[in-house]
């Protein structure tokens, strides 16, 4: 029989095996803390608030849309972010009249605490200007919009 004295017995916290063994629960528990963490810096938001409202409205967007789409209302939007300026040029079917100033809004595709609007001022017939801080990469989605019709377009930001 072998003899084991306690002199060569080490204590728990020096065998290695003892803190393998501890190491992953340990571990789950941080990346658990953590990703707490992440949930509540992060407030990602609904992108839309009230979804039931936005249902009974889809009748009269549609309607804004088709309505555009008879105009032949079409838009090009450029970004100028040295002066933070926003250059919009619409053009449309003879007859149309444009309107004195225009409202963009620009919707974040994923986060909608970052959306902005910003009222562009005609200068001359089918051109718009108007300030705007500089947008965040990503994808966005501009809405052009009067009383009666509206455009929208995807904006990739790089």
């Amino acid at each position: 029989m072998n003899d084991v004295s306690l002199k060569d017995v080490k204590p728990w916290h020096k065998e290695g095996y003892v803190w393998f063994i501890i190491f992953f629960p340990m571990l789950a528990v941080v990346a658990g803390i953590y990703t707490i963490y992440l949930a509540v810096i992060s407030d990602d938001g609904l992108v839309v608030d009230d979804y039931y409202k936005q249902g009974l409205e889809i009748n009269r967007t549609l309607e804004r849309d088709q309505l555009a789409v008879s105009h032949g209302l079409a838009a090009e939007i450029m970004f100028n972010p040295a002066i933070e300026e926003v250059v919009l040029t619409l053009s449309a079917n003879e007859g149309f009249t444009y309107p004195g100033e225009i409202e963009v809004a620009f919707l974040n595709a994923t986060r909608s605490g970052q959306d902005k609007k910003s009222r562009l001022l005609q200068t001359s017939p089918g051109l718009y200007r108007g300030n705007l801080s500089a947008l965040t990469k990503g994808k966005w989605y501009a809405q052009i919009e009067q009383d009666d019709w509206r455009i929208t377009q995807t904006i990739l930001i790089r």
